[in-house]
């Protein structure tokens, strides 16, 4: 007897055409441009993440694309007071809470669940107030997936960063390239073994997450090569990812890039 395995749902973020639009600081592209294509190709959900300096989504994108939009739409955000105030107002179906530091180029780790508990927790307690479903961007740990489900969230988005990285310097240039610093020097041997760890880390995380009641997301620097083996991970039943499906619309279109991770999450 056959039996169906999970559905797995593509999240498309596209932050990175708003990036585009403040390389020239015009108006063009318009992210909103991207939701009915997105959605026609077969992505279940928009991302978007406002930032503290603004520097890619806007307020008014994230009020058009919330009001505008055929999908779901998961709202990325900080933990800041002023931050919460808008994400209640705009009402999105739902908001993932996120470290930021604004030194970064983009979200690098897992929030600090135990360091931050109270603030998160207030967080939680005034999006609950507004009936806005809440996610925690968190390192794939059991102490991370715990505190989660003990605040009240009702999904896990497990950072899958660490295993995107070791994945490009297992496979690609980088350890050849201009980027190259003295932490991409290990043997393949070596890096076999982080790999292995990292995914293994990732599928306990899920696994657990999913064992006590959490819905369980994945994202971070996923692209056509490195998709794959999360995808294998059955409790993993969401995936949101954005530069490499804007970098690969370039040269193929919006629609065509998202058609192609749509069928490579079909597990």
């Amino acid at each position: 007897m056959l039996v169906d395995k999970p559905k797995i749902d593509l999240g498309v973020n596209i932050d990175h055409i708003a990036v585009l639009r403040e390389a020239r600081k015009i108006n063009d592209p318009d992210p909103l441009m991207a939701l009915a294509i997105c959605a026609q190709s077969g992505a279940d959900q928009i991302t978007i993440h406002l930032r503290e300096d603004r520097r890619h989504i806007h307020d008014d994108d994230a009020r058009r694309i919330i009001s505008s939009s055929p999908i779901p739409v998961n709202l990325e955000c900080a933990i800041d007071p002023d931050i919460i105030t808008i994400v209640t107002a705009l009402n999105p179906h739902r908001a993932t809470l996120v470290p930021e530091k604004r030194a970064e180029v983009t979200t690098e780790g897992g929030l600090d669940v135990m360091g931050s508990y109270d603030a998160i927790l207030n967080t939680i307690n005034i999006l609950k107030d507004s009936e806005i479903e809440i996610s925690l961007f968190i390192d794939p740990t059991i102490q991370a997936v715990e505190l989660s489900k003990k605040l009240g969230a009702q999904w896990v988005e497990l950072h899958t960063g660490t295993y995107a990285n070791l994945y490009a310097m297992r496979y690609s240039a980088l350890p050849h390239s201009h980027h190259a610093i003295d932490e991409l020097r290990a043997t393949r041997g070596e890096l076999d073994v982080q790999l292995q760890k990292a995914l293994n880390d990732i599928k306990i995380a899920a696994d657990h997450a999913h064992s006590i009641g959490l819905k369980v997301a994945a994202g971070h620097g996923l692209n056509y090569h490195n998709v794959t083996a999360i995808v294998s991970m059955n409790n993993i039943t969401e995936l949101n990812i954005g530069q490499s499906i804007i970098a690969r619309s370039i040269f193929t279109g919006l629609g065509s890039a998202v058609k192609e991770m749509k069928s490579l999450c079909q597990r």
